[in-house]
């Protein structure tokens, strides 16, 4: 007898809070009789992805089941997590029907999806992925705000702020606007640099953007001394940055 050839794995963007951010194509395969995977920081804990989806009115599936990801820098318990989740996730494909993986913001970009995919893989090289593009936070945090991320030959960067205060202020000099991202270790510091630079001004805190307790702060330097979410970034801009000269046109051939 044939083999039942395994589901495919779904990696659905929800965008990083609002529902009406869901795409079309993410909201049909929510609704295409795949069975449903969210991820959760701890087992029985609320998961921030799978609210996206209650908040847009769809029902969640009996069946629907929690991957543990635990929010810890401890490398033993991180690779023991992956390890559950993927192989649980290859025990449900072998079954032969498909799993959307709930994905808050872009499921490439500094998301939970593209390792699970890549350890799937690794045990199951047959299994076929499928990734649903979507909004990421700092694209919706830039719109809300009326923030250019780039225009015409600006330039900007993306990064978590854990690279630190030295790494940061060198690329205060290299980019047109800064994407900082999960600042709430380092939000002191950051308002401090920003400070010594000039640029509190051009700089905008946005916490849980799209979601009901979306925060958006103008004033940055108010926020000193204060305790934020895990969600949370800054976007900075910084207009008097010197640019270098621009190589315009094509290059002639030879």
């Amino acid at each position: 007898m044939t083999p039942r050839p395994p589901g495919r794995l779904i990696g659905a963007s929800l965008g990083p809070g609002d529902p009406a951010l869901i795409t079309r194509r993410a909201w049909d395969a929510l609704q295409s009789g795949a069975r449903w995977l969210y991820p959760v920081k701890k087992a029985e804990s609320a998961s921030y992805a799978l609210g996206i989806v209650e908040r847009g009115g769809l029902h969640v599936p009996a069946d629907a089941e929690a991957l543990v990801f635990p929010m810890t820098r401890d490398p033993v318990a991180l690779a023991r997590a992956w390890s559950r989740a993927a192989t649980r996730t290859v025990e449900l494909l072998r079954e032969g029907r498909d799993l959307v993986f709930l994905v808050e913001g872009d499921a490439s970009t500094f998301a939970t999806f593209g390792h699970l995919a890549r350890v799937v893989r690794e045990l199951a090289p047959e299994v076929e992925v499928d990734t649903i593009p979507g909004v990421s936070a700092f694209a919706a945090a830039a719109a809300i705000t009326a923030t250019p991320l780039a225009e015409e030959d600006e330039t900007f960067a993306v990064i978590p702020a854990a690279y630190g205060i030295e790494v940061i202020a060198r690329l205060i000099d290299d980019f047109d606007t800064l994407v900082l991202l999960k600042v709430k270790p380092l939000l002191d510091e950051l308002i401090e640099l920003l400070r010594q630079r000039g640029l509190l001004q051009h700089a905008c805190f946005i916490e849980k953007v799209g979601a009901p307790e979306e925060r958006i702060v103008h004033d940055v330097a108010g926020l000193a001394g204060e305790k934020v979410n895990y969600l949370s970034l800054l976007l900075v801009r910084n207009p008097e940055r010197v640019r270098g000269e621009l190589r315009r046109g094509c290059r002639k051939r030879l």
